[in-house]
């Protein structure tokens, strides 16, 4: 513990984000960066509790205040390599996690954590910026192939850990980019593509081999994979999207946020969308059903596209400000969240219920909601809809049922072992046996994946 007053003396201080009239107008990440000197001076506020409560709240069981000291220090190689011990990936962690390790850290009793995240990300820039990180393949390999399904965070975590290992790891993916939600699901707005392609590069360099527009069960016959190879790591996610099956569902206009968000995504990249195609919120007033993250990036992604207006609703009642008495420290707080899309200009209501969708000549034109508390029955008007209520689990039909696997009473897949499934040689990692989840629990599942997988290799 370098500076035993740092956290008496010096305040959190947060990158912030870009100003809002200038980050609307474009894709780019909103999150600005903080000078290392000041970088430094928050590493110095950890206090290095005899309890690591940020330790134990991390699902990666990250070494957080071993590398908070080297950072204060200015060691950023060690820093790093201390890090990725237990963080596969930490530059997607440092811009996307919610940071659990925060909400229990002790100096949030005071509202002031440590910036854990944006430390990870700046250790993580520094090492790429300086050639810390570099392919580092195994130096032996033990002759045993294996497959992963599915190349998001779990499936990457689960290939770069079996590679590690030093077996071969060929990773299947059904889009045509590899990456999964981290890909497709987040905007470039809070997670910049190529970040993601800069630690492909890295992966491929090490050895791991990566098929694009495969999808097994349909187009790769699973009794092929299961010839071909000595272990399976299914890792497909969470794909079908919670539905709201009301009157007027079929209207034109309403779709499920996730593919709003794949479609932007796409665009940004570069690809053609034909215009009979395209869900665009460009003049439009939009409402967003659900009151999550996904519904955040509806919002954001709709303000970017020039929308009218964005109303957000959720059927659950507004959160409280600041602390909940039902979730205490070190506990994650349900609390009042409010996004950098929010502040972009949103109206966000609680406790509404969705009764109907009301159009004309086909295209939705409103949705009748009524106030759980008052019992008040309105029409919001719309001309966009994007259902963001979450996902109910993986998709059955093709993969699964083909390989015959097993399935619990919430419909993922059963782990009948820790990571594996009811069938021999297949294993499971992720939102495809959890049910859907964070980034951060993903890679976690993925790293205990490889770990029962070359337990079964032996």
């Amino acid at each position: 513990m370098g500076n035993a007053k740092a956290f008496l003396t010096i305040n959190r201080k947060e990158a912030g984000y870009r100003p809002v009239v200038d980050r609307i107008s474009d894709f780019g990440e909103v999150e600005q960066t903080l000078n290392s000197d000041d970088r430094l001076l928050q590493a110095s506020r950890c206090m290095e509790c005899g309890v690591a409560f940020c330790h134990w709240a991390c699902p990666l069981g990250n070494l957080i205040p071993e590398w908070q000291d080297l950072l204060y220090r200015g060691k950023w190689s060690e820093a790093y390599n201390t890090i990725i011990k237990r963080n596969n990936f930490p530059e997607f962690t440092g811009r996307i996690c919610p940071a659990l390790c925060e909400k229990s850290c002790v100096l949030n009793l005071e509202n002031q954590p440590l910036t854990v995240r944006e430390n990870e990300a700046a250790i993580t820039e520094r090492a790429f910026q300086e050639g810390y990180v570099k392919p580092n393949p195994p130096k032996k390999r033990s002759g045993k192939k294996v497959a992963v399904v599915g190349s998001g965070p779990a499936g990457l975590a689960a290939a770069d850990q079996l590679n590690k290992a030093g077996h071969t790891v060929t990773v299947y993916e059904k889009d045509n980019y590899i990456g999964g939600l981290l890909r497709l699901g987040i905007p470039d707005f809070k997670l910049n593509k190529e970040i993601i392609e800069r630690r492909l590069d890295i992966l491929k360099a090490e050895g791991i081999t990566f098929e694009t527009g495969v999808e097994v069960g349909k187009n790769l016959s699973t009794d092929k994979l299961l010839a071909d190879f000595d272990a399976i790591c299914v890792t497909i996610g969470a794909g079908v999207p919670r539905d709201l099956p009301i009157e007027g569902r079929d209207l034109k206009g309403v779709h499920f946020a996730l593919d709003f968000l794949k479609q932007q995504n796409r665009l940004v990249s570069g690809e053609n969308i034909p215009s009979s195609e395209l869900i665009s919120a460009k003049g439009k007033k939009v409402l967003v059903i659900g009151g999550g993250d996904t519904g955040s990036d509806c919002v954001g992604t709709s303000i970017r596209q020039k929308a009218n207006q964005v109303t957000q609703i959720e059927i659950m009642p507004m959160p409280p400000e600041g602390t909940n008495p039902a979730t205490p420290w070190p506990l994650y707080p349900n609390i009042l969240k409010t996004s950098s899309s929010h502040k972009e200009g949103c109206t966000r209501r609680w406790s509404l219920a969705s009764n109907r969708f009301i159009g004309e000549k086909g295209k939705v034109t409103g949705v009748e909601v009524t106030d759980k508390e008052s019992g008040k029955t309105e029409i919001i008007p719309a001309d966009l809809v994007l259902l963001s209520m979450g996902f109910t689990q993986p998709v059955h039909e093709g993969l699964l049922d083909s390989l015959g696997v097993k399935y619990d009473a919430r419909g993922n897949v059963e782990a009948v072992k820790p990571n594996e499934s009811s069938v021999s040689k297949i294993f499971v990692a992720g939102d495809v046996t959890t049910g859907a989840s964070l980034v951060v629990r993903a890679m976690m599942s993925g790293r205990e994946a490889a770990i029962a997988i070359g337990q079964f290799l032996g």
